[in-house]
């Protein structure tokens, strides 16, 4: 018994089981204990067979992450799996729950595949910016050929036992692992298991792949690795299986060195950093959270509904007038048929989830609730009305939650006499949708309200990040100087379709103008509205678009044309004309801006923002700012967030770049003193 694995023997078998916390991650010192194990076992003569199999919900995570840049060492899990593939007795996986990447691989080494019922499989690595490395890209395809192979191998997503065992991955499924070991010995006493999927042969044409690889490479942009994937899976129809192997670990090997793996690992790595506090240590007691009222039941509001109910809470949401709030429960009934009719939840689960959902035009309803999330206006005068409401109603340790995305949580607070129990929790729109999660700490925040809300985000299926109290708190804050960077190069004499291409074209999801068109440009404008005639943002076109009525995509024009209802904009020569006009008022002498002048003010005016709100005490570290932009504001993860992407484009450069703009355009490209100062760490 060691912390790596325990072995015992069950009748004539021999059991391996991995016992490596927490996920049984295949390190150096696992395939070492795993090599060991099974020789032992292998020349015990009264062992028949072997049984590999883990502890608890893991199989096996797949490969240690940390070695891929501390480097690894033999035994390399191909050379474990090679070495179970020749065993003179056979080895069977017993797949006990998770087995993802390289323990997915490790599986498929194995004579037999059987499983328990709560077992998933997946390749993963395609989310890392790399391949399977282990042989799935040779061995999935022969075991049950290439289009299914291909789909999961691109998707990187699990699958359940029931669906490995309708596509012939697994022979077996059991719910106990005692009835596991009784089939096993009897299926044995049948004859030995000949299946190696390394001796079998794909069927069919590499043809066939175009349709499943269609959409995947579409959407990964120019990123290597799922053509590579698509690549390796053809090179299995016809290619010997150790010169695909071969391939396979020189293609791995490059691939994790790229930019997209390095960029992808990083965000893998910063959104388990976000989850750790200084101030707040995991041991940190959480308050139970089993029941929760949403007020409000616009679109932000269902989204959160929905959030909340599928996290397993009881959710009452709240309007003023019946008929708002039948149009808001309906709302959401239509988001579960949505997801329904795409076959991402069954209709049993459906029902189940909206049962736990009723309405109510009282906010005495919510008097037993241990959580109230409000997303009503985004106006100080009626959030704190709420607050001042939910302090009388709500009943003592409940927490009074707000989904302000800009507001002063601190000023929402103080509308109750307990302050302590206020949170933000900034959702992103569409809530049931996005990822990220932005819990903001107010002033007087309890350090329990704190890990309650950051437990809270994984439960619903997003990535929490702390932020403290300012204008926009962190992401908003860095997207609207980036916003007004892009209104500032219009002025100059960009055109806002070469704004959009520069920065799609360098993997945004969508240009900024574009996404004006799709938000409307009546939200931005209500905003600056608010804000008086002291906003220093140079919205000017914007804001007269808006007044005109050309909102975006609802009103079939704004930055943009939308004939007929068109998804994707054209540009609009009237447009362009209003920018042209807006420049002269000004005194602009417009000019020929280049796309790389473009990219660099852009981004720099993110990274320099970012710096300065570290500095405040905004956010913990740069890497939290890189969450918050690849899960809530289209930021591409092969790029790995704007602070990670400009310190591989080197500090020193971006410190210079801030500092030119800085003399020749204005005071808003003032440098960030601590990117001044890690600029010269870097450099030095």
């Amino acid at each position: 018994m060691t912390d790596l694995i325990s072995t015992h023997t069950h009748g004539a078998l021999g059991i391996i089981r991995m016992t490596r916390g927490p996920v049984n991650a295949l390190g150096h010192a696992l395939r070492v204990a795993i090599s060991q194990a099974h020789r032992t076992f292998e020349s015990d003569p009264a062992i028949a067979a072997i049984v590999l199999t883990g502890q608890g919900r893991f199989f096996s995570a797949g490969a240690d992450i940390t070695e891929f840049d501390s480097g690894r060492r033999a035994p390399f899990l191909t050379d474990l799996i090679a070495q179970l593939e020749a065993s003179t007795k056979p080895v069977i996986a017993l797949v006990n729950g998770i087995a993802y990447g390289g323990g997915f691989e490790l599986a498929l080494g194995c004579h037999g595949l059987a499983a328990l019922s709560d077992a998933k499989v997946a390749f993963p690595e395609i989310t890392l910016g790399n391949i399977p490395g282990a042989g799935g890209t040779q061995k999935l395809p022969r075991l049950i050929g290439g289009p299914a192979a291909l789909d999961i191998i691109l998707s990187g997503k699990p699958i359940s036992a029931k669906r490995a065992h309708d596509l012939g991955i697994v022979q077996s499924i059991d719910g106990t692992e005692a009835e596991a070991l009784t089939r096993i010995e009897a299926d044995l006493a049948d004859g030995p298991p000949v299946r190696l999927p390394r001796d079998l042969t794909v069927e069919g044409s590499p043809e066939e792949l175009a349709e499943v690889a269609a959409p995947y490479l579409r959407r990964a942009r120019g990123a290597p690795a799922p053509a590579k994937a698509v690549e390796g899976v053809q090179m299995a129809y016809d290619t010997p299986l150790d010169a695909g192997l071969a391939w396979e670990r020189e293609t791995f090997t490059a691939l994790n060195t790229s930019p997209e793996a390095k960029a992808l690992r990083h965000v893998f790595f910063a959104e388990r950093e976000a989850r750790k506090i200084e101030d707040v240590p995991p041991q940190t007691p959480k308050r139970a959270l089993a029941s929760a009222g949403v007020i409000g039941a616009g679109t932000m509001g269902a989204g959160i509904a929905k959030c909340l109910a599928d996290a397993g809470l009881s959710v009452t949401v709240i309007e003023q007038e019946q008929d708002r709030l039948d149009q808001g429960l309906a709302r959401i009934r239509a988001i579960y048929d949505e997801a329904q009719s795409k076959g991402r939840l069954s209709k049993a689960d459906a029902e189940a989830r909206l049962a736990r959902i009723s309405g109510s035009t009282s906010m005495d309803a919510l008097c037993e609730a241990d959580i109230v999330v409000e997303a009503v206006f985004e106006a100080m005068d009626i959030k704190r009305s709420v607050f001042a409401a939910l302090d009388k109603i709500c009943k003592p340790g409940a927490i009074l939650a707000t989904n302000t995305s800009t507001l002063d949580v601190n000023e929402i607070a103080a509308a109750t006499s307990r302050p302590e129990d206020v949170i933000g929790l900034h959702f992103f729109s569409p809530a049931h949708i996005m990822k990220l999660l932005e819990v903001v700490r107010a002033d007087k925040t309890a350090p329990d309200v704190i890990a309650t809300a950051m437990a809270l985000g994984p439960r619903l299926g997003k990535v929490p990040v702390l932020v403290g109290v300012c204008d926009g708190f962190a992401g908003n804050r860095m997207f609207i100087n980036f916003n007004r960077e892009a209104q500032i190069l219009i002025e100059e004499g960009a055109l806002p379709w070469q704004i959009d291409a520069v920065l799609s074209d360098w993997g945004l999801a969508m240009g900024p103008l574009a996404v004006m068109d799709l938000a409307g440009l009546d939200v931005g404008y209500r905003i600056r509205q608010a804000r008086g005639p002291q906003s220093p943002y140079p919205f000017t076109t914007a804001d007269r678009l808006a007044e005109a009525g050309h909102l975006g995509q609802k009103t079939g024009r704004g930055w943009y044309l939308y004939p007929d209802g068109a998804r994707r904009g054209q540009p609009d020569p009237e447009v362009e004309t209003l920018i042209k006009a807006v420049s002269q008022e000004k005194g602009i002498t417009r000019r020929e801006i280049s796309d790389e002048e473009i990219l660099h003010r852009c981004l720099w005016q993110l990274v320099n923002t970012g710096y300065q709100i570290i500095e405040e005490g905004i956010a913990q570290r740069p890497s939290d700012l890189d969450v918050i932009f690849v899960n809530g504001y289209g930021f591409p993860k092969t790029r790995g967030g704007p602070m990670f992407f400009a310190e591989q484009a080197g500090l020193a450069r971006v410190a210079a770049d801030v500092r030119r703009f800085h003399a020749e355009i204005g005071a808003h490209w003032t440098p960030s003193a601590l990117l001044l100062e890690q600029a010269e760490t870097a450099d030095a």
